[in-house]
């Protein structure tokens, strides 16, 4: 039994291949569409997106182009081409506006997007790319089956958005150890926090703002010292107001401590 359904299943194969094989090389696009629809329907969208690729231009205008051009930008989504898929959906979109697929191209297309967005230590442009055809999607189909998905991915996009800005907010804490520059993570800390003013890392950036502005203020000369270090302990209070029970409040409280006995000296001059 075993072995006859082994012949069957070859049998079967070779009839496939051989199918392909003669669409493939035949010049009659009703028999590229027809093998190709039935690769699609089995699974097999490398197969068939090679065959619609060859008749695309042919249908161009023609009745059945809508769902020809449907079918093959999903089967470079299925085989996870998305650059490919991302610009067909894209091309699907534009020229079928009225077609009962279009939300699900759009939804796509951002999905597509989304795939090809790197890890957050890498330039974030097809992040931004995604984000921005998430948005339109979201705007266009405000009750569409795929808001609750399209809403998470975005958010995951945001986050990743939130994580690149922060770690280079805080190389620029890094690379003052070595040049001595505590200016720039200030302004960098200040930026990020007014961009996203509701970060998961607000604590850890509050907190490197004020080691950047103590660092600064200890390392100054004496005519900008008193009013760097009355910067540094206005930050070491916002902080301290923000998170009272921080794992950094320790560390911050002995810097502080050093900025009282700091600006004790001034006041004893004045």
């Amino acid at each position: 039994m075993n072995k006859f359904l082994y012949i069957i299943l070859t049998c079967t194969l070779l009839s496939s291949c051989g199918e392909y094989q003669k669409a493939l090389k035949s010049t009659d696009t009703a028999t590229k569409y027809t093998v190709g629809e039935k690769l699609y329907n089995e699974g097999k969208y490398a197969k068939a997106n090679k065959l619609f690729e060859q008749i695309l231009p042919s249908y161009r205008g023609k009745p059945q182009a809508e769902k020809l051009s449907y079918l093959n930008s999903k089967s470079y989504y299925e085989e996870e081409e998305w650059y490919s898929a991302g610009y067909h959906f894209d091309r699907f979109v534009d020229t079928y506006p009225m077609s009962e697929k279009v939300e699900e191209a759009a939804f796509l297309s951002a999905k597509s997007g989304y795939m090809l967005s790197p890890v957050f230590s890498k330039e974030q442009h097809e992040t931004r790319e995604a984000i921005d055809k998430f948005q339109s999607f979201i705007n266009l189909y405000p009750e569409s089956e795929f808001l609750p998905e399209a809403n998470k991915l975005v958010k995951e996009l945001d986050f990743k958005l939130e994580k690149k800005a922060f770690s280079i907010a805080k190389q620029f804490n890094t690379i003052a150890g070595y040049t001595r520059d505590f200016q720039a993570p200030i302004k960098a800390m200040d930026n990020f926090i007014f961009d996203f003013p509701g970060t998961v890392y607000r604590e850890e950036a509050l907190f490197i703002r004020f080691d950047s502005a103590y660092q600064l203020a200890v390392n100054s000369v004496y005519s900008k010292k008193e009013q760097r270090l009355q910067d540094a302990k206005n930050y070491y209070n916002s902080f301290k107001n923000s998170y009272s029970n921080s794992e950094y409040l320790e560390k911050a409280g002995k810097m502080n401590e050093e900025i009282d006995k700091e600006l004790k000296n001034y006041s004893t001059k004045s």
